[in-house]
């Protein structure tokens, strides 16, 4: 499985995207600034092809489980980034969650940080994205920059 992530919209503190899964659009995308020099959890992930795992420790696998029993099993994981240790796939609506990790939602406002929906976004890809981890398959996921 190959997801990838369209960035449109690179503004000084957020960027917008669009996220793919085999070439089909899935969903709208909300990331962190980019930095000239990285800070650690919160720079925009440079373009690139990377691994997606799914991490089962930590806070964030501890809430997801705890919130969404009928769907989690564990968090999905972008791994081998550059300056990055634990960069997820996640819920969120504004640059405020973003903290070097990738929002998904239904909808995104062009003229702010913001993504709506992210629930039922993430509701739709995770589970498709888990059960191919889950089945052994390689998940990738893509980031490209195709906007200013």
């Amino acid at each position: 499985m190959r997801l990838t992530v369209l960035r449109y919209n690179s503004k000084s503190d957020y960027t917008d995207g669009l996220l793919f899964i085999d070439d089909k659009f899935e969903c709208h995308t909300l990331e962190d600034e980019e930095r000239s020099v990285k800070v650690f959890g919160e720079t925009r992930i440079p373009d690139g092809l990377y691994r997606i795992d799914l991490r089962t420790v930590g806070g964030f696998h501890s809430r997801y489980t705890n919130k969404y029993p009928e769907i989690h099993k564990g968090m999905l994981w972008i791994r081998d980034v550059p300056n990055f240790e634990y960069i997820l796939i996640h819920i969120g609506n504004t640059d405020d969650d973003t903290a070097g990790c990738l929002l998904v939602g239904s909808t995104a406002d062009k003229n702010k940080a913001f993504t709506g929906a992210s629930k039922m976004a993430y509701f739709d890809m995770y589970p498709k994205v888990a059960a191919a981890i889950l089945s052994g398959e390689c998940v990738d996921i893509e980031y490209k920059t195709i906007g200013n």
